[in-house]
């Protein structure tokens, strides 16, 4: 293992870790250096990034959101500028898919362009799966990429059809994943990669038991980093 940790110290950490701990608890109850714990968990939220799911197929949703700081954490040069919502705001965008099995995937993205949504899409997504999303135009063209496209009219009132068509599920996905990024008190933008790829691997795994989830951590590790016990 790196860091010149042991197994079992690896243990403690991804424990202490996955119950939600802080760095400062984890190195307390894991008996570890506040730095060597920072520098291991670095490591962890890379690994997870590289557990992607298969790709989606059956019904997924697709759905874009902005990533920032609070408004009272950014700098003072940023707060006199000021900030736009959606395009032009100088938040993080970020692209999600949520396949109904329950698992999710997503990336922070340069912009929320056709340009750049619809390739990730066809990457992500089989042909012939029946995707939900909102009326952004970017979406305009997913039908003609092979796809069964259910609009979902939010400026309507519309968030669910007779049919059952929704982005209820991602939309959830993103409160969930703001609630957590807000409990940090503010993320780097350079660092939102690597918490917005744990976070997904939490959702993801989030009905096994932590000892489970360890084991997978521990794999995950050793393949991404090319080290054993």
């Amino acid at each position: 293992m790196p860091l010149h940790l042991t197994r079992s110290e690896w243990k403690r950490l991804l424990r202490w870790f996955l119950l939600g701990q802080s760095s400062a608890r984890i190195a307390q109850e894991a008996h570890l250096g506040r730095e060597q714990v920072l520098r291991a968990l670095t490591l962890v939220r890379g690994a997870m990034a590289h557990d992607i799911p298969p790709v989606f197929e059956g019904i997924v949703e697709v759905d874009e959101t902005y990533l920032g700081g609070t408004w009272r954490n950014k700098r003072k040069a940023e707060r006199i500028k000021g900030t736009k919502r959606r395009r032009g705001t100088n938040k993080q965008a970020v692209f999600g898919i949520l396949c109904r099995n329950g698992q999710v995937w997503a990336n922070v993205v340069p912009n929320v362009e056709a340009s750049t949504l619809l390739p990730l899409l066809r990457k992500r997504v089989a042909t012939g799966t029946i995707v939900c999303s909102d009326t952004l135009k970017s979406y305009t063209e997913v039908a003609a990429g092979g796809y069964v496209h259910r609009l979902v009219r939010h400026e309507q009132g519309e968030y669910s059809d007779c049919r059952g068509n929704h982005i209820n599920g991602m939309e959830g996905f993103w409160g969930y994943l703001k609630r957590m990024l807000a409990a940090k008190g503010g993320i780097r933008q350079e660092r939102l990669p690597f918490y917005l790829a744990e976070y997904v691997w939490r959702y993801n795994h989030r009905e096994l038991e932590i000892r489970d989830q360890i084991k997978i951590v521990l794999t995950l590790l050793e393949n991404s980093y090319n080290f054993g016990g």
